[in-house]
């Protein structure tokens, strides 16, 4: 079993996603290394708090967390990784303090974008790959993404000189804050592009292959890097993401790793037994129903279900048993029918001498009538 992180972040299993990373910045402060220099155990806490946090924080993880008990195995396919850092503790709160944001000093990263793209009932359980074109911004041709119109030069901003921050004191803290000015890019662009007008980019269409692993669900979420959008100026793409929706099946139905069949059975069959064609997602399959099989009785056939996520085995079969009645009788099938019944009525010492055989006798006229 793995970590209780709700445990960990102290919050119940029903917490909202703003009680989560309340719980998270108040744990991640009373625990950061620099408030508590030399302390093993605060440093093993605050990696708890961070580990816990990147799986609570995430709908994706959490429910797969819920659901499993373990984060193990979640980045495997999703590609859902923490990419904060403990400095993004500190500027959630000053800027929950002064009303403002605190520019990070690192590379800034473009728009994420999304992809719905549905998938067939097989290829969620076996895997695939698929060919999608999206709409993609890619960066301007004749500016190379600097919004400036080639053989210009942008502007120095003169109220940060360059830097994109004016420092602010408040009492005991300093902080640099966003030029208003410039917005942060420590310049300002007086001659745009004309090519992409000034943003930095233009639209285009851009074709990609998706691999899709097995075991997918509809709402799953699979994540290709670098496939998002461009912002303005110099940034990075974002990252694309890929939202499946897995078509129903006019066959099988799923429930967790486990598949669904529902097949139809004689009477006969159910009472004497006997062997019975199965569908399954690999073909035609035979199953053994015993005698006195009772209707909706449910019998498993092993590993032909979903692969795990986990990666170790498959999920089962389920066939789910159903009693077919016979309809629009002739007159010589009501009359066996109730001969049958009168067997079945009858006292329970006269029926032991000769119910077996007349059984039998009966059955067998009724397999040549119904079937």
């Amino acid at each position: 079993m793995g970590k209780d992180y709700y445990r960990i972040l102290e919050v119940s299993r029903d917490a909202t996603d703003e009680e989560i990373k309340k719980a998270y910045r108040r744990l991640a402060l009373k625990y950061h290394p620099d408030r508590n220099p030399g302390d093993k155990k605060a440093e093993e806490m605050f990696k708890e708090i961070n580990e816990a946090y990147e799986v609570l924080s995430d709908p994706e993880k959490r429910m797969r967390y819920d659901r499993y008990g373990t984060a193990e195995g979640m980045g495997s396919f999703f590609d859902f990784g923490f990419q904060g850092n403990f400095e993004s503790v500190f500027n959630d709160l000053f800027n929950d303090f002064f009303g403002t944001h605190i520019k990070r000093q690192r590379s800034k990263k473009g728009d994420d974008l999304r992809y719905n793209l549905e998938i067939e009932f097989e290829e969620a359980v076996f895997g695939t790959e698929k060919e999608i074109e999206i709409p993609k911004e890619e960066q301007c041709p004749a500016c190379n993404g600097s919004r400036v119109e080639p053989g210009y030069q942008p502007i120095v901003c003169k109220v940060c000189g360059g830097r994109g921050q004016v420092r602010h004191t408040h009492g005991f803290f300093t902080i640099n804050r966003t030029c208003e000015y410039c917005g942060g890019e420590g310049y300002i662009i007086k001659d745009p592009c004309k090519t992409c007008k000034g943003r930095g980019f233009v639209k285009t269409k851009k074709k990609i292959k998706v691999k899709i692993p097995p075991g997918v669900e509809t709402g799953m979420r699979l994540k290709v890097r670098g496939e998002g959008a461009y912002g303005p100026g110099d940034t990075h793409p974002g990252d694309l993401y890929i939202v499946l929706n897995v078509k129903e099946h006019p066959v099988f139905e799923r429930e967790g790793d486990d598949i669904i069949v529902r097949v139809n059975v004689s009477f006969p069959t159910m009472c004497l037994g006997g062997e019975i064609d199965v569908p399954t997602l690999e073909g035609i399959t035979k199953l053994y129903i015993p005698p006195g099989t009772q209707p909706g009785k449910v019998l498993k056939i092993k590993g032909l279900g979903v692969q795990k996520h986990n990666g170790y085995g498959r999920g089962d079969e389920l066939v789910y048993l159903n009693l077919i009645v016979p309809t629009n009788l002739t007159e010589n099938q009501k009359r066996l029918i109730e001969e049958l019944s009168k067997e079945f009525g009858e006292h329970k010492e006269t029926r032991e001498k000769s119910f077996k055989d007349r059984f039998k006798d009966i059955f067998t006229c009724l397999v040549g009538f119904f079937f």
